[in-house]
């Protein structure tokens, strides 16, 4: 007996086409794909990011904060301090008063024009070259710098240009220079060179320019200039920190330094973790065996039909994956954000994407355990507050999962978001108040955050839905609901070439969605797919019963065989007119398996008896359907409530113990045809679709009062 009594976790998925061909069943693609599945998790586990608390510059800390281990810091602090006593022994840099060099000048130039004597002895061109000599005098002059010799030092280390400084002590209270005979010989002699310029013209500005004092000036952009080249030489300063100190105290302001110091014990911490040292890279293979051993074993235990499925693996592998990889991405961009919005956006929450995804395209029970997975998952491997992030993610996705079943449109899924927000809206409320921190203003950012990545999960899920449906041949309630439109072209097309086999349909969709539904099973899909299963009746319509309206019975003119032919095609018809249209897959499958391989009896025992009754002379194959017989729940309700509904017509009234007998004996030649052992049907189930189906017609089927014919009275009645 092929009929099971207990419920089967290895039932086929209506949703599904069941496509058995090599790379959907092969060993090798399934190896491949749980390959790929570990090396991800094992990525994920092993290169997880350092998670400290870095504080923000100004708040106040709300805890003792001590260091881990030792480690070394950049210390900007004591960097300042070094750099300003590198600078402490720089002095001041003075020039030459500008506006009295240009006095000096043109007094010379006074000089040269009104001194007659001069005049009297100056040859042809002394008087060009005297002017560029003072021309270039003045320049030299304005760009002389005069410091003590310490500076010079100064310059000398830094690798600062001295060209043009003279070590000059100046006394600070006195700013006048007078310099000696020698140091402006040196000057003319260095500037004005033979043989561009005489000795006459060296001696008349030497004598001029040397006498009296020069006032100087601090010449503040050089000083600054020099200072900051000095600092620059200087390294920064680098500050160690033993393990056990403290770093900052409970409502201590937070500074710079802090900073620096919790983002220093932040890589000692990543450094130490040696990624590549054979023993860490071993446990993190145990750890990835430990979780990956655990996944694998659940729906082995339990879901034995998505492992068994090389297709519907790599699309649950892919939606886990998917949704690590943003949650990964996420956590990267917030660690590495410049303004710290880790601290901000404390628990991202996507586990919900792969929640609803899941449970709508594979089944609840996969996306609850995946979500707990995940879950954990994410909140041992990423950066965040654990125990918020187990706890929301936990909540939201098992809400989602209580709400995704029941959506028929894709836009309900907001609402399914919204529903979720509200339950883990509860778990961050109560998460704060447990913590005594409901008044802190991260109470606000965690609300606000929860409601954003709920709002980007019912985005994410309307965007890759569609995808994920048309990629791997899955069909959802809410595409279900859209080919139960009668406006569909092939149900518009069923009601007016086969107005009789359309109206069958409908009843039989009646029937079977209330039988589904009385043990678990998906009612929708029943209802929708009885309304197609007949549509290959459409090419031969008058040569079934029901569109004949009263007509003469064509198959009086056939032979049984030739009947039994036409009767048989329309499955085959059925299908090429699905496919054509696009039907979604699962629909095709119930085409073909509504009749099993059942035998159109009828015609059969017509050929018998034309032959004498000698079954050796009548092929049963002749009368018998292709197949295969059905392999789901909801394919075998089809059959039973199919066959049921035809053969009820042929009851004159029919009461409820000739309708009871009537599903038991159809039900028995069903299960004695072998037609019922590869859909899952136990036998407790059997029973309840049965007297499901029953009650169901008898409902109706009601009868109603007589009315009396109504008479017009004679009074109102209309004159002509």
């Amino acid at each position: 007996m092929p009929v099971l009594d207990t419920v089967s976790s290895q039932a086929e998925d209506p949703k599904c086409p069941r496509n058995r061909g090599f790379l959907e069943t092969s060993r090798t693609v399934r190896f491949l794909i749980l390959l790929l599945f570990g090396t991800l998790l094992f990525l994920l586990l092993h290169f997880r990011e350092v998670k400290v608390e870095i504080l923000e510059i100004g708040s106040i800390a709300p805890e003792f904060l001590v260091s881990q281990v030792d480690f070394d810091f950049l210390d900007d602090e004591a960097t300042v301090i070094v750099r300003q006593d590198a600078i402490r022994d720089v002095g001041k840099i003075y020039q030459i008063s500008g506006k009295e060099v240009r006095q000096k000048r043109v007094e010379f130039e006074n000089f040269l024009l009104y001194n007659q004597a001069w005049h009297e002895a100056a040859e042809g061109g002394v008087f060009e070259e005297l002017y560029l000599g003072v021309d270039t005098l003045e320049k030299a002059l304005l760009q002389l710098r005069l410091t003590d010799p310490q500076t010079i030092e100064k310059m000398k280390e830094a690798g600062f240009t001295f060209e043009g400084y003279q070590m000059h002590q100046t006394d600070v209270f006195n700013p006048k220079a007078v310099f000696s005979e020698d140091w402006w010989r040196e000057q003319v002699n260095t500037r004005l060179a033979s043989p561009f310029f005489t000795p006459l013209t060296k001696s008349l500005l030497l004598e001029f320019f040397q006498t009296g004092q020069w006032t100087l000036e601090e010449d503040i952009p050089a000083q600054r200039a020099l200072r900051k080249k000095i600092q620059a030489k200087v390294p920064e300063k680098i500050s160690r920190v033993s393990a056990g100190s403290r770093i900052v105290n409970r409502g201590e302001r937070v500074t710079a330094r802090h900073v620096a110091m919790l983002q220093g014990m932040k890589n000692a911490i990543a450094n130490q973790r040696r990624l590549f040292h054979a023993s860490t890279l071993f446990g993190s293979f145990l750890m990835t065996l430990l979780f990956g051993g655990i996944f694998i074993a659940y729906l082995r235990l339990n879901q034995g039909y998505v492992l068994s499925s090389n297709r519907k693996l790599l699309l649950l592998l892919m939606i886990l994956g998917l949704v690590t990889g943003i949650s990964k991405s996420t956590e990267l961009f917030l660690l590495h954000s410049s303004n710290n919005l880790i601290e901000t956006v404390r628990y991202p929450i996507f586990v919900p994407i792969a929640a609803i995804l899941i449970g709508t395209l594979i089944h609840p029970f996969v996306a609850t355990f995946s979500s707990g997975f995940l879950t954990i998952l994410f909140s041992i491997a990423l950066a965040f507050h654990w125990e918020g992030m187990l706890i929301f993610n936990l909540v939201a996705a098992i809400a989602a999962i209580l709400q995704a079943g029941i959506f028929k449109q894709r836009k309900e899924i907001f609402v399914v978001c919204a529903k979720a927000f509200l339950c883990t809206w509860m778990a961050v409320l109560s998460l704060h108040l447990y913590n005594n921190s409901f008044w802190d203003v991260t109470f606000l950012t965690d609300s606000v955050g929860v409601g954003l990545f709920l709002f980007l999960t019912g985005v994410m899920v309307i965007g890759l839905l569609p995808l994920l449906e048309s990629v791997f041949h899955v069909t959802t309630d809410a595409t279900f609901m859209e080919y139960l439109d009668p406006n569909q072209e092939l149900l518009r097309r069923l009601s007016m070439e086969a107005p009789g086999t359309y109206q069958h349909s409908v009843v039989v969709g009646n029937l079977a969605e209330a039988a589904a539904l009385s043990i678990g099973a998906n009612g929708l899909f029943c209802r929708v797919a009885a309304l197609y299963h007949d549509v290959g009746k459409m090419a031969t319509a008058q040569y079934f019963i029901e569109n004949q309206m009263g007509v003469v019975n064509v198959h009086q003119l056939l032979t049984p065989q030739e009947s039994a032919e036409v009767i048989i095609s329309h499955v085959k018809d059925g299908v090429s007119l699905a496919r054509a249209a696009h039907v979604p897959e699962p629909l095709v499958d119930i085409i073909q398996e509504h009749h099993g391989t059942t035998m159109v009896y009828y015609f059969y025992r017509k050929q018998l008896d034309r032959v004498g009754g000698d079954a050796s002379l009548v092929d049963q194959k002749d009368f018998r359907y292709s197949g295969p017989k059905p392999r789901t729940k909801e394919s075998g309700i089809l059959m039973i409530a199919d066959c049921f509904e035809a053969a009820s017509r042929a009851l004159d009234q029919p009461n409820e113990t000739e309708l009871v007998e009537l599903i038991e004996r159809l039900t028995r030649e069903k299960i004695q045809d072998g037609q019922l052992e590869d859909c899952q049907l136990t036998f407790r189930e059997l029973a309840c679709i049965k007297k499901t189906i029953v009650k169901t017609l008898l409902a109706a089927g009601h009868s109603r009062i007589k009315y009396p014919a109504y008479e017009i009275p004679s009074s109102t009645a209309i004159r002509v």
